[in-house]
């Protein structure tokens, strides 16, 4: 241990590794918002004057944390126009258990994010997977963080899907003049990457959180009858009910089917669908959202394309009918309602009785519950009304625009493709693909600014000032120093010790900061060593492309924090035994692939 390296610190130094500890502490053991407490901290260490106000806010200018902000846009476009739904089509298919829901998950991931970048593959996958949960009953908790860890674990198969691999590269060019070819690290990085996702299959159960929305636990009083019907010529015609994931819905099942004047009740997972089909579903308000989002549905209505604002314009709002009402006695279809207040209803919930009846037969009666869809005015118009009680608006609801989902997957892989090959970088590829989801109208301005997950970007932009200071008080530099002293000339300590105090800081900073603090003490170790200096290069590109154990090491594993629904300490659980697997692993194949041979 390297103690001269610690007595020289000051006051700065033990300041920043005091917060650390308080900030881990925080995390793992109460249920403090990791947004606040990193902010907090943040703060001690600007008011402290650790920090300069320019560097402690520099994590909002960061190019990697706008990144991600941008990227929510396009996921937004992604999730508006339904082209999440082709992608789980075309990848993930109907996992009946989690741990077959990993398999089918994370190796078509690992593959793809090994010749891409990994921020976008996860930006890819995150809407797809999202839904995928909802429609197969899964914990989306149990899939979030196996998401961002296996495009991670995949990042060293080849040079080009991480940022840190180019940055190591690049001052491996600019040390020796010698520059890493593309499967330079392969056959460290597949090793790696198949007994990484197997072992996060395998151990899901221990490793992996299950929560599932309050919703689901205690379900909702109002349970919705809707009616969807088949379009003609969709993907759904000729599908199962199983296989069209219509038999498991969250918190919704199908009632009857009516096909061609005939009812159908209690339909089988093996009926296939036809085109015109008339489904008859019930559940509460989320579920009626959900099936809206479902390629190939459309609302049995007609009266919904009749409507004068766009479907874009639009928003469900629930409004429970009173006494008062001129349509009490009047079945839907007769009574007029599209005419009278220019909105049209999508489904009934009426209080302690299930029905099950198509929307237009329904003959409403005083205290239902309609989810009509209307332009947002309705609400302001019918609040004060004597004809409806409790008029408001349903959240995040946005009408699926399905005719536009190929070309906002079209954008997306264009994005990926642009960013990969490093035409523009990766905030400029997010930023024209963003605009243009806008500008073709795959989503709109309202839902991309509602798209942004704020938390995440403040939290991010926080752990930035403090990983900054972690840099520049010293105590990176002194972490980093007492974990290579330990190894006393053997080469395969100091090898170890490299890609520790590599892992550790990528941990507590950032990948990229990680590999430039680590990058020169690599080089100088091997040359006092006498041996070849890549087996050292290998552990620092390896260790800073592979953290997994806290949230703050990887864009990635931010992006999933929030959909997940993760605490801090999840990450601590799953990621530890990973961070320690991959570096057993490296320790044995880095030498294989690299000998510690002597000059």
């Amino acid at each position: 241990m390297n103690w001269d390296a610690w007595t020289t610190l000051g006051w700065q130094a033990w300041l920043t590794l005091s917060l650390i500890g308080a900030i881990l502490v925080t995390l793992v053991f109460t249920r403090a918002a990791t947004d606040v407490v990193l902010v907090g901290a943040m703060t001690v260490l600007l008011v402290s004057g650790v920090l300069k106000p320019s560097e402690a806010l520099a994590g909002l200018a960061n190019e990697a944390i706008v990144t991600i902000a941008v990227l929510y846009v396009v996921v937004a476009g992604l999730e508006a126009t339904g082209g999440n739904t082709i992608i789980a089509e075309k990848f993930l298919g109907r996992p009946k258990t989690v741990t077959a829901a990993l398999t089918k998950m994370m190796f078509p991931v690992t593959f793809v994010s090994a010749f891409m970048n990994n921020t976008p593959v996860v930006a890819m996958f995150l809407p797809a997977v999202n839904d995928w949960a909802k429609q197969n009953r899964l914990s989306v908790s149990k899939l979030m963080i196996p998401l961002s860890y296996a495009a991670v674990l995949s990042g060293v198969v080849t040079i080009i899907s991480t940022n840190s691999n180019m940055l190591v590269n690049g001052m491996l060019m600019a040390a020796k003049g010698r520059s890493m070819h593309m499967f330079e690290l392969t056959w460290i990085g597949i090793p790696i990457t198949i007994v990484g996702v197997l072992f996060m299959i395998v151990f899901n159960k221990w490793l992996l959180p299950d929560r599932r929305p309050i919703a689901d636990q205690f379900g909702d009083p109002r349970e919705y009858s809707v009616e969807m019907v088949v379009e003609p010529g969709s993907v759904l015609v000729g599908k199962t009910i199983e296989q069209a994931g219509l038999r498991q819905l969250p918190n919704a099942f199908l009632a009857e089917i009516e096909r061609g004047g005939e009812i159908m009740p209690a339909v089988g997972p093996q009926e296939k669908l036809r085109e015109n089909d008339h489904l008859v579903f019930v559940g509460v308000v989320e579920s009626v959202i959900d099936l809206q989002r479902i390629r190939g549905l459309k609302p049995a209505t007609d009266q919904i394309f009749k409507l004068e604002a766009p479907r874009s314009r639009r928003t469900l709002i629930e409004a429970v009918v009173s006494p008062r009402c001129p349509i009490i006695g009047q079945t839907i279809r007769d009574g007029r309602f599209r005419s009278i207040y220019n909105a049209v209803i999508i489904a009934v919930a009426r209080s302690g009785e299930r029905i099950n009846k198509k929307i237009g037969d329904i003959v409403l009666q005083p205290g239902d519950t309609l989810l009509v869809e209307a332009h947002p005015s309705f609400a302001e118009q019918q609040r004060n009304s004597r004809h409806f009680y409790l008029v408001s608006k349903v959240e995040d609801f946005v009408p699926v625009r399905h005719d536009r989902a190929f070309l906002a997957v079209g954008i997306l892989l264009a994005m990926i493709i642009v960013a990969s090959f490093e035409w523009v970088s990766m905030l400029k590829a997010s930023m024209l693909a963003a605009g243009a989801m806008l500008l073709t109208r795959c989503c709109t301005s309202a839902v991309a600014r509602r798209s942004v997950e704020w938390k995440i970007i403040v939290t991010l932009a926080a752990a930035f000032g403090v990983g900054a200071a972690v840099e520049k008080s010293g105590l990176a530099k002194a972490i980093a120093e007492s974990l290579t002293s330990f190894a006393h000339g053997s080469p395969f300590l100091s090898l170890t010790a490299i890609y520790g105090g590599t892992l550790l800081l990528t941990e507590l900073i950032s990948h990229g900061a990680a590999v430039s603090l680590l990058f020169p003490i690599a080089l100088q170790t091997a040359n006092q060593l006498g041996i070849d200096y890549m087996p050292f290069v290998a552990a620092v590109t390896v260790a800073g492309s592979l953290g997994f154990a806290t949230p703050l090491s990887y864009q990635t594993h931010m992006m999933v924090y929030g959909p997940g629904g993760y605490h801090f300490k999840d990450f601590l659980r799953a990621g530890i035994p990973m961070d320690l697997l991959c570096w057993g692993i490296s320790m044995v194949t880095i030498p294989l692939v690299f000998p510690l041979h002597a000059l």
